[in-house]
């Protein structure tokens, strides 16, 4: 009986913990740019003393999804969406440069580039910074160009060049901020292939349906190992009332 309650709230332990991965990408289902977790349950050999066949089911995260989301056509000039495959560069909170496809960019009051968060964006020699315009777009290979308040149109400039990057997908890891960073550290460099388009934004890859429904096969797991539970503990007591009448 023992053994059946570790097993059983081994299992429900994980399922727990693959209910909270599932939770995490269904949050996130409209945010822009989001890459869904992926995870399994992998056997595992259970360590210490005992038969070497035992084995436990573990929830094992797998990485990230990174899979392109659906175009979402906003019309606003500092909307961009990575075409394929690629990362805008951003300095991340600590300074160190991280990798995003939320391309829902924005102008503080000092005219620094930032992504949704206030991220600022990074270009060829560090954060973007936009001087006041009456007019900015943003080319598909990530240059900005403008036309300086009060001025005419045809007085249009390059201000800046967004740096856009590729790097093998092997080699990202994600942080607690839902950046991607370079797994040994250090910056991946630009890469000219990699192309934009203005007016638009990347939608979170998540399916909201298959993620509901993997939710709900996790939720009858989980009632499963419960009931298990409940039923050791029930033979348990049995089993005490039977050695108290003998």
């Amino acid at each position: 009986m023992d053994r059946s309650l570790y097993v059983a709230m081994t299992g429900a332990t994980q399922t727990m913990r693959a209910q909270t991965e599932v939770a995490h990408n269904l949050a996130n289902a409209d945010t822009v740019g989001f890459k869904a977790q992926l995870s399994a349950f992998q056997p595992l050999p259970v360590q210490g003393p005992g038969l070497a066949t035992r084995i436990n089911g573990v929830s094992h995260g797998l990485g990230k999804d990174l899979r392109a989301g659906g175009q979402i056509d906003t019309s606003r000039p500092l909307d961009v969406a990575v075409q394929g495959d690629g990362w805008i560069a951003v300095q991340a909170p600590d300074g160190s440069e991280a990798y995003t496809r939320d391309g829902e960019l924005r102008l503080t009051s000092d005219g620094l580039l930032t992504d949704a968060r206030g991220n600022p964006v990074l270009g060829d020699g560090g954060p973007i910074s936009v001087p006041q315009s009456s007019q900015l777009d943003i080319g598909a290979d990530g240059t900005i160009s403008a036309v300086p308040l009060g001025q005419t149109p045809n007085t249009v400039s390059a201000v800046g060049r967004i740096k856009l990057v590729n790097p093998p997908a092997g080699q990202l890891t994600q942080d607690e901020n839902g950046l991607m960073r370079m797994s040994g550290g250090g910056s991946a460099s630009a890469d000219p292939a990699v192309t934009l388009k203005s007016g638009v934004l990347e939608s979170s890859n998540v399916n909201p349906a298959q993620t509901l429904v993997q939710m709900i096969q996790l939720s009858r797991q989980y009632e499963m190992q419960v009931r298990s539970i409940r039923s050791a503990d029930d033979n348990e007591q049995s089993a005490s009332r039977l050695l108290q009448v003998g």
